[in-house]
């Protein structure tokens, strides 16, 4: 098997001993790489000191923030943060980068809420930026990941990036921002369709899991999500969204056997819950 890569995203870190536990668990269990989030809220915290500490109690795993919310920022202290943390992490950073998407956390800063096409335009406006700060400092760019579902964010990452993320999440029209429904399979080859039409380079393909359920009955454990959640998609077509890994560990080892193939999708990440739950998949596909 292998030529997997697998991450977990930790959404809070608790207290210090406490993100040293998990940070050296992550690299015991034989998880490739180590990110954070970037939101605003209690409990969530700066994702680039987490980063640096981090890198100061494991060897192995590559560190990366999923991503940094770019239009929340002024482009030269994000550059400066972005710099100072990849000299510290000495090559292991890995640089995610996205367009924002929550409104209630612009709203929460105290930041305008502008539309999509403009968040875009200044996430466009931050790569040309950080490359000439990187240059500036003397610093080697860290690898560059950006993740988004639009037309917009996927044309960037098409020109830009090293490793492309797909979340497979999408406004519900209609709906408040940060409303969202699942994309089926269907809609995830049109998206990764989509992408490659933009290409001619070759970057690594991210897939952010968003539920990870080790079971005997897949059916039983769709049909639990989908009334959890109310995600948009149909229950019987959750079996089969790149999103949501359910089975045993064979049949999730299988299925992601299976999406690599359809998709590309080779660098698997799953969040802090399922740390424990996937590490059995991830073995079997060492």
């Amino acid at each position: 098997m292998g030529n997997f890569k697998f991450g977990v995203s930790f959404r809070e870190i608790g207290s210090r001993d406490a993100w040293i536990a998990k940070c050296r668990r992550a690299e015991e269990l034989g998880y490739d790489v180590i990110t954070v989030p970037d939101h605003l809220g209690t409990g969530r915290f700066a994702p680039f000191p987490v980063l640096a500490m981090a890198a100061a109690v494991t060897e192995r795993p590559r560190l990366g923030t999923l991503v940094s919310n770019v239009p929340f920022y002024n482009l030269a202290l994000f550059a400066r943060e972005a710099s100072s943390t990849a000299a510290l992490l000495d090559g292991r950073l890995d640089l995610g980068l996205g367009a924002g998407h929550m409104k209630a956390e612009f709203d929460a800063a105290g930041l305008p809420w502008q539309n999509a096409a403009k968040r875009i335009a200044y996430l466009t406006e931050s790569l040309s930026y950080l490359r000439k700060h990187f240059e500036d400092e003397g610093i080697d760019h860290p690898r560059l990941l950006i993740a988004g579902n639009s037309d917009g964010v996927l044309e960037l990452a098409a020109e830009h990036a090293d490793v492309v993320g797909f979340g497979g999440l999408r406004q519900q029209p209609g709906k408040p921002p940060g409303t969202f429904k699942l994309d089926n399979a269907e809609a995830m080859d049109e998206r990764v369709a989509y992408f490659r039409s933009r290409t001619g380079r070759d970057p690594e393909y991210n897939m952010l899991v968003q539920h990870v359920e080790v079971t005997g009955d897949r059916d039983r454990a769709a049909a639990a999500w989908h009334e959890l959640t109310e995600r948009g998609a149909v229950a019987r077509e959750l079996l089969d969204a790149p999103q949501l890994l359910l089975g045993t560990v064979e049949e999730i080892a299988g299925q992601l056997e299976q999406r690599r193939e359809r998709y590309g999708f080779s660098y698997i990440t799953v969040f802090e819950p399922f740390i424990e739950t996937f590490a059995p998949v991830l073995k079997e596909l060492q």
